[in-house]
């Protein structure tokens, strides 16, 4: 969809930016990824125990970027971000009609802020503000 795409209520549509995956055993989650999809994975500027991930569409353009960490909780699963240009305005937006903040605004030093939401159907999904300059 093209970047100026709008929604039925003017605005302008958003869409997955980000997907991130937990991972027990990084070093297997690796292996497997990039034999099956041939994903490439490189250390985050900074840390040490979270990959970015490179992905490319079959037409061999880019493709969606991922994250790859170890798994904070059991029930952690893959999530994907959606890109906005606030998150606390959508954040507003997502109580207001029925959805759940399950993670408050939270800041990724240099990168930007995310928060994790719940829908009314009970699907969880992320938000992501990209920022540079967060601290």
């Amino acid at each position: 969809m093209a970047a100026d795409a709008r929604s039925p209520l003017g605005k302008t549509m958003a869409t997955i930016v980000h997907f991130d995956l937990p991972a027990e055993d990084l070093e297997r989650a690796k292996t497997f990824y990039s034999s099956l999809f041939g994903w490439t994975f490189e250390l985050a500027p900074g840390w040490t125990d979270f990959y970015l991930i490179t992905t490319t569409a079959e037409d061999g353009s880019p493709g969606v970027g991922g994250g790859m960490g170890k798994r904070g909780a059991p029930d952690q699963r893959i999530a994907n971000y959606i890109g906005v240009p606030s998150v606390d305005a959508c954040l507003a937006d997502v109580t207001r009609l029925g959805g759940k903040v399950v993670l408050q605004k939270t800041v990724v030093q240099k990168f930007g802020y995310l928060a994790i939401c719940e829908d009314t159907e009970g699907n969880t999904f992320g938000l992501w503000e990209e920022d540079a300059g967060a601290e």
